[in-house]
């Protein structure tokens, strides 16, 4: 990613959600669908962090989710989207950038989005309960791209641990 958005601060948001984005798809590109399926957290009581295709279907589904609060903040008509679940790492790359392209639509649909909202009243409440402003809910989405990718991280060094034991 050698090119910038001048679009401001919300060139800003975008730049570095796809920048997030893209070290996740670098980071999960090497995956077979055996090792994407894996259950390596059978502990955990999330189900969407039990195994790779868990965090990858859970991010995917986040990143619509945050564009949907959004929308519906601004008064559309629009639904959230099912979880989609894949079997190979090429499908959740083209989903996360397909994910991704509707982020960006957002901010093409409206160029003149008021990012911050001082007013707690007026702030949109999404369906986990918080309250966000705009650039608070995009600095959520990127974080929880950078965490779960860290996540992913952890689980190939247990991939990796497992496979040299057998």
């Amino acid at each position: 990613m050698n090119n910038f958005r001048n679009k401001g601060a919300i060139g800003a948001i975008l730049d570095e959600y796809e920048k997030a984005i893209l070290e996740l798809i670098a980071t999960i590109q090497d995956f077979s669908d055996f090792d994407l399926k894996t259950v390596i957290d059978a502990e955990t009581k999330d189900e969407d962090c039990r195994s790779i295709q868990s965090i990858l279907t859970h991010l995917v589904q986040s990143g619509y989710t945050y564009v949907v609060e959004i929308r519906k903040w601004l008064g559309e008509e629009i639904e959230y989207r099912d979880k989609e679940v894949f079997d190979n790492v090429d499908d959740y790359i083209i989903a996360l950038t397909k994910m991704f392209n509707f982020n960006e639509a957002l901010f093409s649909d409206h160029p003149n989005i008021q990012l911050e909202e001082y007013n707690l009243e007026k702030r949109m409440t999404v369906r986990w309960g918080q309250n966000y402003d705009v650039e608070q809910l995009y600095e959520h989405a990127i974080v929880h791209i950078l965490r779960h990718r860290r996540q992913i991280e952890k689980f190939k060094l247990k991939l990796s641990q497992s496979s040299t034991q057998h």
